[in-house]
Formats: structure tokens, C-alpha cells, sequence
């Protein structure tokens, strides 16, 4: 299948300057908490990926874990063992997408919430019938900035069946004319991925209050209809 976009890389210096910003936006409004959550870049020639255990309130650019095209640590401090979930997400995702570069992963409240209860309010079953998703389609912006987002069931952190149960996911969902942009992780978070870290944390942002509005809602919410959603595409090019 034919990219749909390409992107230059970000400069490694670049690159670990807005690795840092965006983590500290990130954990400054509360989408992340103490040691939670991870931020990487793909460069031309490998990879940056925040530490092990580290805040991203509190980065240091020159602390930012490099990799080379292999995966192999490089340099600075120990890399988050995320790096393999990370690569799985680029691999998969560069054959609908060329321009991907980032990868952000958090343990954002609303959407583990949503996964924590699992009934017919906060989840709906997937027309590609692979995946159940996180969310239905309640609002234009959650259906042009985010897209499906796929549930992926529970595996412990850092396992190696989570990473190609992604990688197999969003195959299968670009395959379907329907490239996505996140998946969540059931009770750990999501991960979202997009051209720049900027972008990603927007993808980010519109997902954990997209799944605000659907945890806090005490009556059911309708989603948009079939036409809503339709006029959405021909105006706005939303991928749904």
C-alpha cells in the first residue's frame, strides 16, 4: 500500500529538545504521573527513547536514551523497556505512513478507566470484528484527530505478545483502508503515534478527553451517525 504521508527526520539535537518539552507539557497538565509513561523518536539512523524509570517532567536532553537502527543502546542512560514495543509500532505503521516519528505512550486515567469497566457504555466492537476499541465515534475532532482505537488485551508490561499483537493490529486495520493512529493497551494506556512529537501529544490530548467526556457521562451517549461521520471524510479527509 502506498504511504500516505512522508517526513523528514527531526534533528537528534531537535529531536531531544522536543522530547523534553513534551514530556514536561504532558506531565505539567497531568496526562502522566511520576516514573509513567514514555516518549521516543525515530531518526534516520536509529532511535531516541526516554530512560528507564524516568519522569517526564524532569528530562535531560543529554540523558535521552540513543539507539542505533538495530535497536542497540548507544548512549546516555538506560532506555525504557518499551523500545521493543516502540519498534513494533514504527515497523508496522511506516507501510501506511511514512512520515511516522513519534511514539508516545502514557497510563493516562480516563482511558485505563475505560478499560477497567468494559461494558457496552465505554467500549464498542470493532466493524473490522478483530479488536474491540475504546471508544464509538461521539465527536467530530475524535473522529478526524484520532481515529479507531483499539483495545489490546492485557499482557504485563514489557511483554513480548503485546508488541506483535499491536504490529498485527494495525496491519490488519491499515489493510482495511482505515490506517490508525492508537491502540490501548487494556489497564495499562495508550500509545499514539504521529510525525513529530508535537503532533503525537495532540493525538494524545484529544484521546484522554474524548474518553473524559465518555467516563463521566452518566446517561448514554449516541454516537454520530453513519452520514455524520461520512460528511466528515468528504470534508475533512477523516480516516474512520
Amino acid at each position: 500500500m502506498t504511504a500516505l504521508t512522508t517526513c523528514a527526520a527531526l534533528s537528534e539535537t531537535h529531536a531531544r529538545e522536543e522530547i523534553c518539552r513534551v514530556g514536561k507539557s504532558l506531565f505539567d497538565r497531568g496526562y502522566v504521573h511520576a516514573t509513567a509513561g514514555n516518549i521516543s523518536v525515530r531518526l534516520d539512523t536509529g532511535f531516541l527513547i526516554t530512560p528507564t524509570d524516568a519522569c517526564l517532567g524532569f528530562l535531560d536532553p543529554a540523558k535521552l536514551s540513543l539507539l542505533d537502527a538495530q535497536g542497540h543502546h548507544v548512549s546516555g542512560d538506560n532506555p525504557s523497556k518499551t523500545i521493543a514495543l516502540h519498534r513494533r509500532i514504527y515497523d508496522a505503521s511506516v507501510a501506511f505512513d511514512a512520515g511516522i516519528r513519534c511514539v508516545i505512550h502514557t497510563h493516562s486515567s480516563h482511558c485505563v478507566a475505560l478499560t477497567l469497566a468494559d461494558n457496552d457504555q465505554t467500549a464498542t466492537r470493532s466493524s473490522f470484528a478483530m479488536n474491540k476499541e475504546l471508544l464509538p465515534p461521539i465527536t467530530p475532532y475524535f473522529v478526524m484527530k484520532v481515529g479507531h482505537v483499539p483495545v489490546i488485551d492485557y499482557h504485563r508490561p514489557g511483554a513480548v505478545e503485546a508488541a506483535e499483537a499491536v504490529a498485527q493490529t494495525i496491519t490488519h486495520y491499515g489493510e482495511q483502508g482505515t490506517p490508525i493512529r492508537a491502540v490501548m493497551l487494556s489497564r495499562l494506556g495508550p500509545n499514539v503515534w504521529h510525525n513529530s512529537p508535537a503532533t503525537a501529544m495532540a493525538v494524545l490530548e484529544e484521546l484522554e478527553e474524548t474518553a473524559k467526556l465518555m467516563h463521566q457521562a452518566t446517561n448514554p451517549i449516541a454516537p454520530l451517525t453513519p452520514k455524520q461521520i461520512q460528511e466528515l471524510r468528504e470534508t475533512f479527509g477523516a480516516k474512520w
